[in-house]
């Protein structure tokens, strides 16, 4: 039986928000997950236009998109909006799209800003990318995202719920 194959590439992480989307960037190679930028602006015209910008620039592999859920597990309004996000990647970029479980990563993205000496105010233009690189570096750690003929989660386009897919 052969091995499967170990992914490679660059993989780039969005936070989902309303107001803005944290992206991270990280190669396979590396399992090294790094902030990159936030994206605001109004309109998904305007999102998409920055996100197809920085695929034209890291030529991503794989999109990692956070997935937030209560501390039990359950899903809420937030979560149907991120699986649409994901969603709506997968079908303008024609690129693999996986999520890993947010849960918590704004939280710890704000402690980190603070032990690293920023000050609440100072913290908050950092905070989307730190939690997107957080969601990344999660998603390296993950065992299962490491196989690239395992199970992956995948975002169903005709329900807007998370599909398991075997390669």
């Amino acid at each position: 039986m052969r091995e499967p194959e170990q992914p490679s590439g660059t993989v780039l992480a969005f936070d989902f928000g309303e107001k803005r989307i944290g992206v991270a960037v990280g190669e396979w190679q590396l399992r090294q997950a790094h902030p990159l930028t936030i994206i605001r602006g109004e309109g998904n015209s305007a999102r998409f236009a920055a996100i197809a910008a920085l695929i034209r620039e890291w030529r991503p592999s794989t999109l990692v998109v956070g997935r937030p859920l209560a501390l039990d597990g359950t899903a809420h309004a937030m979560t149907a909006r991120c699986q649409r996000f994901a969603n709506q990647l997968r079908g303008r970029f024609a690129l693999s799209v996986d999520h890993a479980d947010e849960r918590l990563s704004s939280i710890e993205a704000q402690e980190r800003l603070r032990a690293a000496g920023h000050r609440s105010h100072g913290a908050r233009k950092h905070l989307d990318a730190v939690a997107a690189q957080l969601i990344l570096q999660d998603y390296f750690d993950d065992p299962a995202s490491q196989r690239a003929n395992g199970p992956v989660t995948l975002f169903s386009p005709a329900d807007d719920r998370p599909t398991d897919a075997r390669h």
